[in-house]
């Protein structure tokens, strides 16, 4: 199974700038989530991360 983790990172992307703002079970809903709280500016990015349920990796 796939989960999206949704994270909101400064303009360069950097992993120190992420910040979690939910898991998803589609792409879709977690971009409507970020487009509903407005994660999108211009002094940041928005960064949605597919990973596979019960697998052990570093994200």
């Amino acid at each position: 199974m796939k989960l999206f983790i949704l994270y909101q990172t400064d303009n360069w992307k950097s992993k120190a700038s992420r910040v979690c703002f939910g898991v998803f079970d589609t792409r879709a809903k977690a971009i409507d989530s970020a487009k509903w709280q407005e994660l999108y500016n211009h002094n940041s990015e928005v960064v949605v991360l597919e990973v596979t349920l019960n697998l052990f990796e570093e994200v």
